[in-house]
Order: C-alpha cells, then structure tokens, then sequence
C-alpha cells in the first residue's frame, strides 16, 4: 500500500491497536507528548489520519495545517 491510500490511527493505545489487524498504520500515543510525536512521526505516511477524542484535543488545530492529509475523530 502507497502512503497516498494509507490509513493511520492515533491515539490511546487501548483505542487504537485493533486497527493493525486490519492493515492501518497504528500509532498508539498515550499521553500529550506522545501524541505530539507520534503526529509528527508520521511525516508523510498517511493520508488519512484517524484521531481519538483525546488526541484531536490535543493537536487542535495542528491537524488541519497538514496540506493533503485528511484527519477525522472517531466518536467517543
């Protein structure tokens, strides 16, 4: 799979790791810090990036500063 048609998931390890099994790129980040590294790790391998609650809140508006990747949040 190309990163133009790859999917990531970020966010709380116990939220996140299931979407492995079904060929995303798993970014698990617990904490804030996390979350900002993990965002910043994931460079251009992605182009859709689906955040948890708490890691959107966490990025805010950093997200949308990403030309080309699409972010959505999973429901809580």
């Amino acid at each position: 799979m190309t990163a133009a048609g790859r999917v990531a998931v970020l966010g709380e390890r116990v939220r996140v790791e299931g979407y492995g099994l079904a060929g995303a790129l798993v970014s698990p980040a617990d904490g804030p810090d996390e979350v900002r590294s993990a965002w910043e790790a994931l460079g251009d391998r992605a182009a859709v990036v689906v955040l948890t609650p708490a890691a959107a809140a966490v990025l805010k508006d950093a997200r949308h500063r990403r030309p080309g990747v699409v972010t959505v949040v999973m429901p809580p």
